[in-house]
């Protein structure tokens, strides 16, 4: 049985776009490293505090945008005040799809952004004062 999620892996198109993006919600890149016969490079990143948790890899050469599929979620990330945090995404040209609300009455406060490849970021405010 596994005993840990060890980190999501995401294809992208333009490592600067992408790294730009994902350092707006916090993300900073811990190592990078060629792979597949020195035809890709794996970007890993990781939050303030906690493990590599997040694979970005560019393939060499490509230049179409990826199928997203129908398999495909979002990631998840917590915020502590969903205000503040659309405001500074706000800042660096990041908007949200629509409205931040609460995914059940008394629930959560959930909001959803897309990152440059067009990948789903659900934004999970923990706890509101």
């Amino acid at each position: 049985m596994p005993r840990a999620l060890i980190h999501t892996m995401l294809r992208i198109l333009d490592e600067e776009r992408s790294l730009a993006f994902y350092r707006a919600l916090g993300f900073a890149e811990t190592s990078r490293k060629r792979v597949g016969g020195d035809t890709a490079t794996v970007i890993f990143l990781a939050l303030p505090g906690d493990g590599e948790r997040l694979e970005l890899t560019l393939n060499d050469g490509r230049t179409e945008p990826y199928e997203m599929g129908e398999a495909y979620g979002h990631i998840a990330l917590s915020v502590d005040d969903m205000d503040a945090e659309l405001g500074e995404l706000a800042a660096q040209g990041i908007t949200p799809e629509r409205a931040p609300y609460a995914s059940r009455p008394g629930g959560s406060t959930i909001c959803f952004i897309r990152d440059p490849d067009g990948y789903r970021i659900e934004l999970v405010e923990t706890h509101r004062e």
